[in-house]
């Protein structure tokens, strides 16, 4: 069988480092041409991966390329526009997450998806982790009998200059939101993979130390669908690092510690087991073969589109939330 060939549209840090590797590497795949606005990393990018393709422009890039399926390893004000024009020139594509800057916004990529019949998934690749994938049995075989609490905690430093490629991220326009667009959404998806969306939410978002158009502290509590109580933390004013992960119920609980890498912690009664369940090196890996045999197979990817969808519907009722001090509904 023939493999999926790909453009890969960005040549920034997380395309360098996982995202090419991991097309280039995965079972039936391969990387056949590279798009990005800076006409040499493209270029560069591109002879790196053999592939034959470079080019500074996505239309000129979807007009010229021969591939099958398209990567957006772009800015998250992108993202949108650039899927729904790929799948619209007939390809597959897989978005780095989130998916978008609102639900709004994300709807559009849904329905294009619908509209073109193509595979299309966001790189929400926390669901193919083992621990992700343990947690979730645990669950379908009531081993934590009902559960009463989840946990989301991370924090950590992140104070770009305004020449810092990065500091998109704290543009509220491009970017979406701070630690919450980051790496809260990361976190929220395993929440809804595991439960569902939550049906209402109580969140406060402040600027405690950095003076941005986006938080850097934020607080959420929330309510999931069975009746469990959440509370979630994100900050980037703190040179501190943690990084977590626990779910509690009234038979056991389950701890990443911390949440990618290390054991997890499973605690039945008063007995604890240290599990390991790593992660594989090249995180991005999974996430392409996974797509990769989706394409092949005809079935939806991990993640696909309007499931991430549901991320970005959480983030506005956050963001709602904290706008009017109230809780507000899912």
């Amino acid at each position: 069988m023939r493999n999926v060939r790909w453009l890969l549209v960005g040549a920034g840090d997380i395309a360098r480092k996982r995202v090419a590797p991991a097309l280039a590497s995965a079972a039936g795949s391969e990387v056949v041409g590279v798009c990005d606005v800076r006409e040499e990393e493209a270029r560069r990018l591109a002879a790196d991966l053999g592939a034959t393709g470079s080019y500074s422009r996505l239309e000129e890039a979807l007009a010229a390329s021969p591939a099958d399926a398209v990567y957006i390893a772009t800015p998250v004000w992108l993202h949108v526009p650039q899927a729904v024009s790929a799948l619209e020139s007939g390809r597959h594509v897989l978005v780095e997450k989130p998916l978008g800057l609102n639900a709004a916004e994300c709807a559009r990529a849904v329905a294009a998806a619908e509209r073109s019949g193509k595979v299309a998934g966001c790189a929400y690749f926390r669901r193919l982790f083992p621990r992700y994938q343990h947690t979730r049995q645990m669950l379908e075989d009531g081993e934590f009998g009902r559960v009463v609490h989840v946990r989301l905690t991370y924090f950590s430093w992140f104070a770009p200059t305004p020449d810092d490629p990065k500091y998109w991220r704290v543009v509220r326009a491009k970017s979406g939101g701070g630690p919450l667009s980051d790496m809260g959404t990361h976190m929220f998806d395993v929440l809804i993979g595991l439960f569902g969306l939550p049906v209402s939410v109580d969140a406060r978002c402040e600027n405690l130390v950095h003076a941005w158009d986006v938080e850097d502290s934020a607080g959420v509590l929330f309510q999931l669908p069975d009746g469990a109580q959440g509370v979630a933390s994100f900050h980037w004013n703190s040179k501190t690092w943690r990084h977590e992960f626990e779910m509690v119920g009234t038979e056991a609980k389950i701890d990443w510690l911390p949440y990618d890498t290390g054991p997890v912690v499973k605690t039945v009664g008063r007995e604890i087991t240290d599990l390991q369940l790593p992660s594989a090196e090249n995180v991005h890996l999974p996430l392409v073969e996974d797509f990769v045999q989706a394409v092949r197979e005809g079935r939806a990817p991990v993640c696909p589109l309007e499931e991430a969808a549901k991320t970005n519907r959480l983030l506005d009722a956050i963001y709602r939330s904290a706008a009017e001090r109230r809780e507000v509904a899912v």
